[in-house]
């Protein structure tokens, strides 16, 4: 097992890493919101917000040597199932390859943002 880290990726504000990788796969930790270079949420509508996830996950995926076309599942978080139409619209411009996927509403995300995202990826 290996553990990824990037300061182009928010660093982990718990108890867990940015991602690891193992089996051939990167595991990565559920991507919310945050400017890794603030440290700040980012973004009030949940089309920039996801924007921002799935630019951070992308840094990662790059860090962890494999890029967001290796992506074959998500689970994606949403604060507001109203805003599923939205967020899927910038999903899909990022996620070309269609990985499987769940998504579903959650009451509250960590600093109330609107999105949270995590990917399992081949190397």
């Amino acid at each position: 097992m290996k553990y990824v880290s990037t300061d182009k990726a928010p660093q982990a504000i718990g108890p867990y890493s940015q991602a690891v990788i193992s089996g051939g796969m990167v595991y990565t930790s559920g991507q919310i919101a945050i400017n890794p270079s603030s440290g700040n949420v980012e973004g009030t509508t949940i089309e920039e917000q996801t924007e921002l996830v799935c630019t951070n996950i992308e840094n990662l995926l790059k860090a962890a040597g494999t890029d967001i076309s290796k992506v074959v599942k998500t689970v994606c978080f949403l604060a507001d199932m109203g805003d599923f139409g939205r967020f899927n619209e910038v999903y899909a411009k990022h996620f070309v390859s269609k990985p499987a996927r769940s998504c579903v509403a959650v009451k509250t995300l960590p600093k109330n943002v609107l999105v949270e995202i995590d990917t399992v990826t081949e190397l």
